[in-house]
């Protein structure tokens, strides 16, 4: 789910009814289950790619400095790097590889879609303490 698809979702579901308060209690639990699953899943899928990433980092490492085999070289579809750089020269090589920076930025996505359920779950957190204050300020107007 892309993270645009995922705010339209969570503003829907943060909505609180004014008219059915009982109901809304009910359902936070629900709402904080299944954006707890939704938190879980993209933390797992964050992992995923880290590990990717770093096995690509190992593979252009290997690539940058010529010990790629070639039966490697024919896997990933890349030609033999026919040039010889200094060690300390590769990590401006690796920083600059274009397939690690697009999985960088898928990592940087996920980060953020995180970071974003993390936030959602404190809302949905504390969406008890807003109804409850709803209930109590209903009452108060009513004078009970």
């Amino acid at each position: 789910m892309n993270i645009e698809t995922l705010r339209q979702l969570v503003e829907e579901d943060i909505k609180i009814n004014e008219t059915d308060l009982n109901s809304e209690s009910l359902r936070t639990p629900q709402l904080h289950n299944k954006y707890l699953v939704l938190y879980e899943n993209s933390k797992l899928q964050l992992e995923k790619l880290e590990f990717e990433e770093k096995i690509l980092k190992r593979d252009k490492w290997l690539y940058y400095t010529g010990k790629m085999g070639d039966d490697d070289l024919k896997k990933n579809g890349w030609e033999p790097f026919e040039h010889n750089i200094l060690k300390t020269d590769i990590p401006m090589f690796l920083d600059s590889d274009r397939d690690l920076q697009k999985i960088r930025a898928k990592i940087s996505l996920q980060k953020s879609t995180c970071s974003y359920l993390e936030e959602v779950i404190k809302i949905i957190t504390g969406r008890q303490w807003n109804i409850k204050s709803a209930i109590e300020w209903i009452k108060f107007t009513q004078g009970i």
